[in-house]
């Protein structure tokens, strides 16, 4: 007995050991960040690590008026304060804001991986369990404060994504899509959840995101992959890395576009009506690699994952290789560079911020876990030229930084963003429990 209990005690040792020397020398950025943003971005070639660089911003959290840092020529203050948790927010017609206070749900597995992943999540400020709620935000006055707030809907289960279509409220659970019947300036729901379609769940990539189509019938939901680069075979990945088109009159659903490894922020382009999506690309190929994006998606479109990053660059960790297929991988629109955790996402017009974002995107953009340095945490916005594509060589534009303190802590993480009624730009900061709002200086 005393042999064997010797023998873990040891293994433990090593194992641990191991971890620190690991983290001690994780994997470094050898390209310069910008180089790997754009309609052309730098691919490198790929260093694939058995484990990934582990390097994320410890939690400190707002102190009293501590702000996130604006763009010039903008400002910003608290819209709402001591939320839990919120990622997500949509404005209903009348002005109203509901925001998804919401997290991952019980992630499943234990062992040495799960409590790992269990630390590494409470470090980057995820490790609370969801609120499963979304909270009603409303600014009577205009002054650009939220002066109520109430709970709007419960019984949900880890949501994320809402849309309004036909009289009804769509909200998109981890596992399903639900909804309700909603009336102009309601301040609560009391109906129970109506079941529209189920949703695969479990694994890695639990948040949902919804838009309605233009078609005025229809629901888009980005739907993420349960594993990395489909490691544990594709039976597991079945409805997922996907966006769907969901018909909820028929109550069913199909694959609009695929190949998405965890696509999340959605919005309808105000130039041609089109979808448009931000992905997280895959991990474990270094810091430099691979860029997160921006893109219009188009019913077909397939963007390559597994087998393929960034329009037909192969994943040689992929078993079976599908070389066939490299033909038919989507490139990309813009590339938002590598690790940035981009979820957020709306377009001005919508947004009135002046000039100089005028015509373009705004993107929430959660921040890095595996890079070195880290990456995101910000707010930025990519320029659209008249023809409703990102310009040529333009880069990412800084709207809302500060989000790290100058010893690189994260005071937030920023995760959705929309407009509210008078052009302002609401951001759902999940980290630092806060509803932030940017507006042009006057």
């Amino acid at each position: 007995m005393l042999k064997h209990v010797l023998r873990v005690a040891a293994l433990i040792l090593v194992i641990g050991v191991a971890v620190v020397i690991y983290l001690a020398w994780p994997d470094t950025a050898k390209v310069p960040f910008d180089r790997v943003t754009g309609k052309r971005p730098q691919i490198t070639e790929a260093r694939i690590q058995t484990l990934p660089t582990v390097k994320v911003a410890d939690v400190v959290g707002w102190q009293g008026a501590e702000t996130p840092v604006p763009a010039p020529g903008l400002t910003v203050k608290a819209f709402a304060r001591g939320l839990d948790h919120p990622r997500w927010l949509y404005r209903l017609p009348n002005g109203d804001v509901l925001v998804a206070e919401t997290n991952s749900p019980p992630r499943e597995g234990g062992g040495i991986q799960g409590w790992v992943m269990g630390k590494l999540m409470a470090k980057a400020g995820a490790g609370v369990p969801s609120a499963n709620r979304i909270t009603l935000l409303r600014d009577a006055d205009g002054d650009g404060v939220a002066e109520r707030r109430n709970v709007f809907m419960t019984g949900l289960d880890s949501p994320t994504g809402m849309a309004l279509l036909d009289g009804r409220l769509y909200v998109a659970n981890t596992d399903a899509i639900v909804s309700v019947p909603y009336t102009d300036g309601a301040t609560r729901i009391a109906a129970k959840p109506e079941l529209v379609v189920r949703l695969n769940g479990g694994g890695n990539h639990w948040a949902r995101t919804l838009v309605a189509a233009p078609d005025g019938r229809t629901l888009f939901v980005g739907v993420g992959s349960s594993s990395n680069i489909a490691e544990n075979g594709l039976d597991a990945e079945k409805f997922r890395a996907n966006i769907l088109q969901v018909y909820p009159q028929e109550r069913t659903f199909r694959v609009y576009a695929s190949g998405l490894r965890n696509p999340q922020g959605m919005a309808i382009s105000p130039f041609n009506r089109q979808l448009w999506t931000v992905v997280n690309e895959r991990d474990m190929l270094g810091s430099d690699l691979a860029p997160d994006y921006l893109t219009q998606v188009e019913l077909g479109d397939q963007f390559g994952w597994p087998w393929f990053y960034w329009g037909g660059y192969p994943d040689t960790r992929v078993e079976p290789a599908r070389p066939d297929l490299q033909q038919y991988s989507k490139r990309p629109d813009y590339a938002l560079g590598p690790h940035v955790a981009a979820l957020g996402l709306t377009f001005a017009g919508d947004v009135r911020l002046g000039a100089r974002f005028a015509q373009g995107a705004f993107i929430g953009e959660h921040g890095s876990w595996n890079r070195k340095p880290v990456s995101g945490y910000k707010v930025v916005f990519v320029p659209f030229a008249p023809r409703g594509f990102p310009v040529e060589g333009a880069r990412p534009i800084d709207v809302l930084g500060g989000f790290l303190d100058k010893d690189g802590k994260a005071h937030g993480r920023p995760v959705g963003v929309i407009g509210d009624r008078t052009g302002a730009l609401l951001v759902a900061d999940d980290v630092g429990n806060t509803v932030w709002r940017v507006a042009a200086a006057r």
